[in-house]
């Protein structure tokens, strides 16, 4: 048995059988390209996978050492990768630029943040672990791009070259080049997807038939992109790369083809729902940000439950059956928030606090929480355990907090008040929650109407608007 077949052999043990064996052929089978940033979430719909169960698996196959595990910031136009590192801690709050777009951004951990997945060398060598001997084309679709833009394939993309890239090149380190070309009437791109840095020629007006010159400098600046009007008609382009690694700058026609292809875009695993994802923290959680780090979601949805009556029924029942029973009522919340795509973030006395992508979610679990608690209930012939609910959305600060990957904000402030609100077994849930339209089909399906309710919590200036699930 190779080293492989030893680790898919105790990955077996950890991960549903099902997605392990797709990733074992995967591995084995697949071309090279499909082996580097790994889409988790295509991967899944390819192979008819529950999502929850291959992130899971791709994670602790990246904990046993199948795969590297990379955080990638996107730039949200071009769905470049701007920044690349094996750790979240690399990942700072201030803008990322993009030259091909002209434009920078704050991230986020929603859209601007992906977990990829590539193949370890130490299982599989592939060509994307040598990135600089990777041809124009292969480069951009492995390295530059992400894994969330849905490129053509076969003879479809070897039409779209010839449409949106005038002319490309390699040049080695130190060296100089220059491409003679005709210059189409319309705005081009001077772009380089190594050095990320980009020239734009506005190439517009009468066509000319004397030969425009025009110089491109590669180097380590990040200068911001500049614009140069041309004319359509004969161009002498000079590229020199005064860097110390080999660059492959390429014209490219800024026109609709190049706008379609960087419009298709596909689900991608992102950095907000892994940090959602109770397999990740109990693998990761523990040493995911720096302590001063502190990363924006603009959406993020937080539910906490609490036990009513604690206090009385560890007096009624006595300390040794309570906590059994407390326990038993934390292992249940446990299971139903990792089913439906959510993380417990910490428990603080007999209360749970939890996070989950979407609202939808919290709501699905809220439901089985309280499902669950009342069959508990029933096996003890007895109402000893009654969970209050509250959720909320909004946008939250990523942090780390008495070494504990964490949340921060007014949205988490709300969702806790939310909670305080509720009475035994009862569910309530803010406007944005009950609002969001997965939400709204999962309660009608159910039969259940959200009862509207104004109310004042402890810290916030203003009258909230409430929902309480029957």
């Amino acid at each position: 048995m190779n080293e492989s077949q030893a680790l898919f052999t105790v990955l077996r043990q950890s991960a549903d059988p099902a997605a392990v064996a797709a990733i074992e052929r995967l591995v084995n089978e697949a071309p090279d390209p499909e082996l580097s940033r790994i889409n988790v979430l295509d991967f899944a719909a390819r192979h008819g996978l529950d999502e929850e169960r291959a992130i899971a698996a791709f994670l602790h196959g990246a904990r046993l050492g199948l795969f590297e595990l990379s955080w990638n910031v996107l730039c949200p136009g071009c769905s470049g990768v701007l920044d690349s590192s094996a750790s979240l801690k690399s990942v700072h709050h201030e803008d990322y630029s993009c030259a091909l777009c002209a434009a920078g951004y704050e991230p986020t951990l929603d859209e601007m943040v992906e977990v990829a997945f590539t193949v370890s060398p130490r299982v599989r060598r592939i060509a994307a672990h040598q990135p600089n001997a990777l041809s124009f084309w292969d480069y951009m679709r492995q390295i530059f791009w992400s894994s969330g833009i849905e490129l053509p394939a076969g003879e479809a993309f070897e039409q779209l070259k010839d449409e949106v890239v005038v002319d490309a090149i390699e040049l080695p380190p130190g060296e100089k080049a220059i491409l003679s070309m005709q210059l189409p009437a319309e705005f081009c791109i001077v772009f380089d997807p190594v050095t990320h840095s980009a020239q734009f020629l506005d190439v517009k007006g009468e066509p000319t038939r004397e030969r425009q010159n025009f110089t491109v400098v590669f180097n380590k600046l990040h200068a911001p992109t500049g614009t140069v009007e041309m004319r359509p008609g004969p161009l002498r382009l000079v590229l020199e790369n005064q860097t110390d690694r080999r660059v492959l700058p390429a014209v490219w026609i800024a026109g609709h083809a190049l706008h379609d292809l960087l419009g298709q875009r596909k689900k991608f695993l992102t950095a907000k729902r892994l940090l959602s994802n109770q397999t990740f923290r109990d693998i990761y959680g523990t040493d995911t940000l720096d302590v001063d780090q502190r990363l924006k979601i603009t959406s993020l949805t937080f539910l906490f439950t609490d036990l009513k009556g604690s206090t009385e029924l560890y007096e009624r029942v006595g300390d040794l059956v309570a906590y059994d029973m407390v326990r038993a009522h934390f292992r249940v919340l446990h299971e139903v928030v990792a089913a439906e795509a959510g993380a417990v973030v910490k428990t603080i006395g007999d209360a749970v606090m939890a996070t989950f992508p979407t609202p939808d979610r919290a709501v699905a679990a809220a439901l089985r929480m309280r499902e669950a608690m009342r069959e508990l209930n029933e096996e003890r012939q007895h109402e000893d355990l009654l969970v209050k609910i509250g959720i909320h959305e909004g946008a939250c600060l990523a942090v780390t907090l008495n070494d504990r990957l964490d949340y921060f904000g007014q949205t988490v402030n709300i969702a806790a008040r939310v909670q305080g609100l509720a009475v035994s077994r009862s569910i309530f849930a803010t406007e944005s929650v009950v609002a969001n339209t997965q939400s709204a089909q999962l309660l009608s399906s159910r039969g259940l109407t959200p009862m509207p309710q104004q109310a004042m919590l402890r810290g916030i200036a203003e009258e909230l608007t409430v929902y309480e699930i029957p």
